[in-house]
This record gives structure tokens, sequence and C-alpha cells, in this order.
């Protein structure tokens, strides 16, 4: 995974009116396990990985790199936010540009967090990198995931199939507004 060049790491928490994007600390490894262990958080991403190997594997301090957003509501984690260059499994089209990634626990699925998180997310990119346009790959049949794109200000570049289903590819100009 390549980072996104050389922005100003780790940068002073932001806050929204409800949330704090934040870099990861100690404190949030077990939400970590719990989001990547939850079977619902990777319906659509090959499933679920085992508790007990992440246990083991995740690091005192996970996902510390910069564009690795902790997402906090009133003290506790609920989500992450990754922001990185787009290389490897990518589609063309997407491959060098800046990719938008998040994952949230169920329970706070619904309230908007995720659209509050990300563009405060892609806020603080379009600060850092001006002129970056943005991707964001997510399966065809996450209906929720292609709602948040949409809203966020993402249009359709291409579908593909991959992982065993069809793929949705988007993009996020410089200046799309998102509502």
């Amino acid at each position: 995974m390549e980072v996104l060049g050389a922005v100003a790491w780790p940068p002073e928490p932001i806050s929204t009116e409800r949330l704090v994007l934040r870099e990861p600390e100690s404190r949030d490894r077990p939400a970590f396990i719990e989001l990547l262990a939850s079977t619902k958080v990777h319906t659509y991403l090959g499933g679920p990985r085992p508790r007990d190997q992440l246990e083991r594997e995740t690091p005192a301090v996970p996902q510390r790199w910069p564009g690795s957003f902790v997402v906090e509501l009133d003290g506790s984690m609920i989500g992450h936010i990754l922001l990185r260059r787009a290389t490897g499994h990518c589609r063309p089209a997407a491959e060098g540009k800046a990719d938008l990634g998040y994952l949230f626990l169920p329970r706070a699925w619904g309230q908007g967090y995720a659209a509050e998180a990300c563009t405060a997310a892609l806020g603080w990119l379009a600060d850092e990198l001006p002129g970056e346009p943005v991707v964001l790959t997510t399966q065809c049949a996450n209906t929720g995931s292609l709602r948040l794109a949409a809203k966020l200000g993402f249009t359709e570049v291409e579908r593909f199939a991959a992982w065993d289903a069809e793929q949705w590819l988007g993009i996020r100009l410089p200046d799309t507004p998102s509502s």
C-alpha cells in the first residue's frame, strides 16, 4: 500500500458536528478486531477474518500510517477511514489516484456517520493535496455503499468483475461538491 505522498502526518484531530477523526491509538485495537471479524461488515469484502487470528496478528496500535483515520463518537471508535494510493488490483482508471476506503461497526450504520466522516476526510485530503481526484470501489450489491458514494459526489467510471462479484468504480473530481 502506498500512502498519499508527503502529507503532514498525523494531522490535528478533525472534528465534525458529532465525530472526531484522529490517528489510531492502542485503545482502538479491540474495535479494529471487531471490524475485521464482523460478518456484517465483511459481507461485500470477502468475508470476515478469524477472531483468534486477529487477536494474534493485530498490532498494539493498528493501521497507523498517513491517511488512516479512526472515526470516534463520544470517545469510542465506531469506524475506520483509509485514504491511500490506488495500486495493484485496481483498474487502469483508478491507478495512482487517491482511493477512499471505509469500515463502520454495524451499530453505527444508518445514522449518517459514514457520510459525515468521509466528507471530513475528503476535505482534509483536498487541503493537503489540492486538485487530487479520489476513487472508490465497492461491490454493486452493496447498495448502502453505492448510496454513500453518490452522496459524497462520486460518479460511476466503470463496472467490472472481480472477487467473484460485480464491482463498481467511481471517481470524485476535485471540484465535485458533496451534499
